[in-house]
């Protein structure tokens, strides 16, 4: 059983800066891709970046060149730090691996920016 384990979001001023981590754990085979989403309350559930074991990153024009996401294939860890960060960017963030055909999620974690 594939389990998704989130590091605690928090709050944070507007242009303050934040590291989440996702350590998946019962892993047995390579993980395709890793990835972060984000839910506001009120809006749907969208991409924030992903990254492919070979280290192939993609993010949502929101993020660029605010959020890094990083991975440790090692650890079957993956990394999003959030630099910059916007009021916008309060959400629940949710934790994504792709081990094909299938795709587990984390609990989600709630980043607040705000001053």
């Amino acid at each position: 059983q594939v389990q998704l384990v989130e590091s605690e979001g928090g709050l944070v001023q507007p242009g303050g800066s934040l590291r989440l981590s996702c350590a998946a754990s019962g892993v047995s085979r390579s993980i395709y891709a890793m990835g972060w989403y984000r839910q506001a309350p009120g809006k749907q559930r969208d991409l924030v970046a992903t990254i492919t074991s070979d280290g192939t990153t993609h993010y949502a024009d929101s993020v660029k060149g605010r959020f890094t996401i990083s991975r440790d294939n090692a650890k079957n860890t993956v990394y999003l730090q959030m630099n910059s960060l916007k009021p916008e960017d309060t959400a629940v963030y949710y934790c994504q691996a792709q081990l094909l055909p299938y795709h587990y999620w984390g609990q989600g974690t709630q980043v607040t920016v705000s001053s």
